[in-house]
């Protein structure tokens, strides 16, 4: 048996302690069970989970019990200074991510898991960056998708040329909140597209002239429309119907995923006259993606290599949503990536 990791958490909330109990008795809930942080460390062989902080006492204390967590803090910075851990996991809203995420890193962890969005303005993904390369620690992201064996096989389909050149991605999940919902969709539709660079973005989102102070929106508002060039030539699009359903098309075919990871359809090109016709799609495995994210982070931490949600593309795809935005403000204006203005913000002042 190789080395257990030992891990802590910030943040005793939905996601970091009690998600798991929303989807439970949904159909088809082993497509994300186990979902919280400290769930997916206790499935894990080879992560223990040491302690836990968050600011109300009553939480940590709740997850302590409930996951049998030695250790209880109130003040993350303390946990992380006494308890020395390997991994830290960070499930709390967005503000403060930077903050911890630079602490973690200055305090010799070896690995971040971060829940999205990532933060709330490029400045702060620039400061996150940093750390994580200035002391060499693997970072993975919350972005669950990512790590789950059906979209691994759609992204194989694509570079296997079973699609021929891939023309755009599409996601069809929605208006959704920009930073609650759709830095989900972004980082699938990079994924997808190869995780290439962004040339520019365009969209609209339902943020009023009000919430905007400054540079700072103090909104997650809804994207009802976004367009994104990527640098290899791809067209990636957010429209606002849909209920989570990512397609591939390509000169030669087409990818499609079905109910939000239930399942995949593909069509492929036939005949002289290249007609689509609908072929079988390879079979995936039905695999928490948060076991799968923390197992990934673990084997790059083992074998110093770059983990499937590195902290360059977590910011990417962040930079997405948040061009977004600006295009919105900018009257559906193309912006180029990466944004020169690293003070936009986007968050809610209750975050």
């Amino acid at each position: 048996m190789g080395e257990t990791y030992r891990a802590c958490l910030i943040g005793c909330g939905r996601m970091g302690a009690t998600i798991d109990d929303e989807v439970k008795d949904r159909p088809h809930s082993n497509l994300w069970l186990p979902y919280s942080h400290a769930a997916g460390y206790t499935a894990v062989e080879s992560t223990e989970l040491v302690a836990v902080s968050d600011v109300m006492k009553e939480k940590v204390e709740a997850v302590q019990e409930r996951y049998n967590v030695p250790g209880g803090y109130t003040n993350y910075r303390e946990m992380v200074e006494k308890e020395q851990p390997d991994i830290v996991s960070i499930a709390t809203r967005p503000v403060p991510h930077a903050e911890m995420t630079v602490f973690a890193a200055e305090h010799n962890v070896k690995g971040i898991y971060c829940d999205k969005p990532l933060c709330c303005s490029m400045r702060e993904a620039d400061e996150i960056v940093e750390a994580c390369e200035k002391y060499k620690v693997k970072f993975n992201y919350g972005t669950q998708r990512r790590y789950a064996d059906l979209y691994q096989k759609m992204r194989e389909l694509i570079e296997g040329g079973e699609l021929g050149n891939i023309q755009c991605v599409i996601a069809q999940c929605g208006t959704g909140a920009a930073q609650w919902t759709h830095t989900h969709t972004s980082d699938m539709l990079m994924y997808l597209a190869g995780d290439p660079e962004v040339e520019f973005v365009q969209g609209t989102v339902t943020a009023k002239a009000e919430d905007w102070e400054g540079d700072k929106l103090y909104a997650d508002p809804g994207i009802t429309c976004g367009h994104i060039q990527f640098k290899n030539g791809v067209r990636g699009y957010m429209v606002a119907g849909g209920v989570y359903e990512f397609e591939v098309i390509g000169t030669k075919g087409r990818a499609r995923t079905r109910n939000n990871g239930l399942g995949g359809q593909l069509w492929k090109s036939q005949g002289k006259w290249n007609r689509q016709e609908e072929v079988l799609f390879p079979e995936a495995k039905i695999q928490s993606g948060t076991a799968r994210c923390i197992e990934d982070l673990v084997d790059a931490m083992e074998n110093d290599r770059e983990t499937k949600g590195g902290v360059h593309l977590a910011r990417r795809s962040q930079e997405i949503i948040l061009g977004i935005v600006e295009s919105h403000r900018r009257d559906g204006a193309r912006v180029p990536l990466p944004l020169e203005n690293r003070d936009i913000y986007v968050g809610k002042k209750d975050w």
